[in-house]
């Protein structure tokens, strides 16, 4: 039986993966997972029965606590004995390819699912491209998150073309016959929220923090607002880490017509009660929300950065607008709030899209073939 250990920093990242797990366990692997303690890796824990070890991984940069993380790292991986180490997102996959490194794993995959560097400067953008480079140096095998991601990689220079690979058109892919099917029952949010069925709605998922966008997404929703009437949902957890301005969030928090609610598992009843999804990011690998909208047969407005333009195809699947940018992002939610035609028209291209090219079990079945030819 191969051993096979994924590594986080953070257990909220093992929503993406829990199905990959599964699938790996269906297929004979011993399936291990390392992250940081905590109530979200123990629902993790019983939710799937998998073997796991709480070990503190600080996203942030601290030189003493990640030696502290790399050697305890390293006795579990002494002691699990994997065959395969794969290591997830920046922090994680440099810990995680160190101690790899250091017990000796004989076949270690890092999964790069994005880089710091989109939005770093100065020398701090340089320490971020060269930790990107040690877990790449570190790895024999690279999975980039997207075909976009890996073309930044190798401009870069952070990995070599022939390390580096994408899971066919990249992504985690998305349950769109399951878990994201617009023909499924959904909890009413609308109903809940006192929303007209009549009324617009535009929603964003993800975490409240800077990096998505959310202080251009209330500035482009204060001129959207006045001239168009509409509902915003906004649905995830409100960070301290990359804090949003706290004005924007006094806002939110204040408006009638703005609908926070903190993280929930519930997402496809949210993408239910949408009309169309915004999600105004400055750095993405392959985000997996744009996808999650598109089984529900909603469009998405993203960015044109790096994986939003693997996620959107622009003006077929959703619109796509210049990252920082206000003007341009209010007059692309006008133009989907005004054209009702165009906006259902770029929800069922988008859904088609997914059945076609996102099926999770497909990019399974190509990260199970990755780790048999590393292991001939």
């Amino acid at each position: 039986m191969v051993k096979l250990v994924h590594i986080t920093t953070v257990p909220d990242s093992l929503i993406f993966i829990e199905g990959q797990i599964s699938y790996m366990k269906s297929r004979g692997f011993d399936v291990s997972v390392i992250t940081s303690p905590g109530e979200k890796l123990e629902a993790f824990r019983t939710r799937t029965n998998i073997r796991s070890y709480g070990i503190e991984m600080p996203r942030a940069i601290t030189p003493l606590q990640d030696i502290k993380s790399v050697t305890e790292i390293s006795n579990a991986l002494f002691e699990i004995e994997p065959d395969i180490v794969h290591a997830h997102t920046p922090k994680g996959g440099l810990l995680g390819m160190m101690a790899a490194s250091a017990a000796m794993v004989p076949h270690r995959v890092y999964q790069m699912r994005g880089l710091l560097t989109f939005t770093a400067q100065g020398r701090r953008r340089e320490m971020f491209r060269r930790a990107e480079q040690l877990s790449c140096r570190l790895a024999h095998k690279v999975i980039c998150q997207s075909h976009s991601l890996r073309r930044e990689a190798l401009s870069e220079k952070m990995v070599h073309a022939n390390k580096s690979t994408v899971l066919l058109n990249g992504s985690n892919g998305v349950d769109a016959i399951g878990k994201f099917n617009p023909k499924n029952s959904f909890a009413n949010i609308r109903k809940e929220l006192g929303i007209k069925p009549q009324e617009k709605v535009i929603g964003f998922v993800g975490r409240m923090v800077k990096d998505k966008g959310i202080e251009e997404l209330i500035r482009a929703w204060e001129v959207v607002s006045k001239k168009e009437k509409a509902k915003l949902i906004l649905v995830g957890p409100i960070e301290e880490r990359d804090a949003v301005d706290k004005g924007i969030i006094k806002s939110i928090k204040s408006s009638n017509d703005i609908h926070w609610v903190d993280f929930t598992r519930d997402t496809p009843s949210y993408y239910n009660a949408f009309d169309f999804l915004v999600l105004p990011t400055y750095r993405e690998g392959f985000p997996n929300v744009p996808l999650e909208a598109a089984a529900m047969g909603i469009p998405t407005i993203a960015t044109n950065v790096p994986g939003c333009i693997d996620a959107v195809v622009h003006q077929h699947t959703g619109i796509l607008v210049p990252a920082k940018d206000s003007v341009r992002l209010a007059d692309a939610m006008l133009r989907y709030l005004r054209n009702d035609g165009l906006r259902k028209k770029h929800g069922r291209q988008a859904r088609a899209r997914v059945l076609e090219f996102f099926q999770p079990e497909k990019i399974w079945e190509e990260n199970y073939k990755l780790y048999l030819n590393m292991l001939k």
